[in-house]
């Protein structure tokens, strides 16, 4: 069964700067691309960042030059540090990867529980 755990989320005060991760779990033949995206209550699920199997990474616009996405092909997990943090990026953060649990399957996407993360004086 594979399984996306995330950790690192917390209070934090504005300013301040954060670190999560998200490891895939379980029997896999290849991670694609991972990313992060982020939920505050009463809006949609976006996207912050993502990074492909060749390191291309991509920002949403409200995190460019704070946020820095990558990942550990080795041990399957991807990083976001988080610095500058800000009131307005109080969220649940959700880990996504794009893989193949077997090499004839087609890519499906995962999905982490989702890790809280509170800016806040």
């Amino acid at each position: 069964q594979v399984q996306l755990v995330e950790s690192g989320g917390g209070l934090v005060q504005p300013g301040g700067s954060l670190r999560l991760s998200c490891a895939v779990s379980g029997s896999i033949f290849s991670v694609n691309s991972m990313g992060w995206y982020r939920q505050a209550p009463g809006k949609e699920r976006e996207l912050v960042a993502d990074i492909t199997s060749d390191d291309t990474t991509h920002y949403t616009d409200s995190v460019k030059g704070r946020f820095t996405i990558s990942r550990d092909n080795v041990k399957n997990t991807v990083y976001l540090q988080m610095n500058s943090l800000k009131p307005e990026d109080t969220a649940v953060y959700f880990c996504a990867a794009k893989l193949q649990r077997l090499r004839f399957l087609p890519n499906q996407n995962y999905w982490g529980q989702g890790t809280q993360v509170t800016v806040s004086s």
